[in-house]
């Protein structure tokens, strides 16, 4: 790796640290949403991670709303405002789309690249946003930190009222 890159790949790091210190800090909805098409609780009792998501789906089986809210670490509550920033008004279909790409991301099983090519190109800002999440692929435990949303989102759109990390 030549310097410049080795500084470019140094400053993209800081800058995917400062986005999830700023979820996490600051989560985007942060609520129940209101008249929900469904709710699931989700638990990661390795951590003591716990989040509920709701969401509402219109007929059309788009995300008119999500939201997330809980306790837990950093990373899960930075990636539960994230999934709900990236995932209103987009169908359901594109949603497990998106939760596919992540997963794959957060177990270093795909790249930034390889996720875009996965999801229309109207998501690649998004993408780029979630791939900060990548960076626990080198902590094996922090992916469930950084799935738990994700999965109890799985979990709400399936009818299912809990997710848990002891699957995953």
């Amino acid at each position: 790796m030549t310097a410049l890159a080795q500084v470019e790949a140094d400053d993209l790091k800081a800058l995917y640290q400062e986005l999830i210190l700023d979820h996490g800090k600051n989560p985007r909805n942060a609520r129940l949403v209101e008249h929900a098409s469904c709710t699931a609780k989700g638990n990661n009792p390795l951590c003591g991670d716990r989040i509920t998501v709701t969401a509402r789906v219109n007929a059309a089986g788009v995300f008119e709303d999500v939201a997330a809210e809980g306790k837990g670490c950093a990373i899960s509550i930075a990636s539960a405002s994230m999934m709900t920033e990236a995932l209103k008004n987009l169908p359901v279909a594109t949603g497990r789309q998106v939760f596919n790409a992540v997963q794959q991301l957060c177990t270093g099983k795909i790249d930034v690249a390889a996720a875009k090519a996965m999801l229309p190109a109207t998501l690649n800002d998004e993408i780029e946003k979630l791939a900060s999440l990548g960076g626990v692929k080198q902590f094996p435990v922090r992916v469930k930190c950084a799935t738990l949303p994700w999965h109890t989102l799985l979990s709400c759109l399936d009818g299912q009222a809990d997710a848990t990390t002891e699957k995953v």
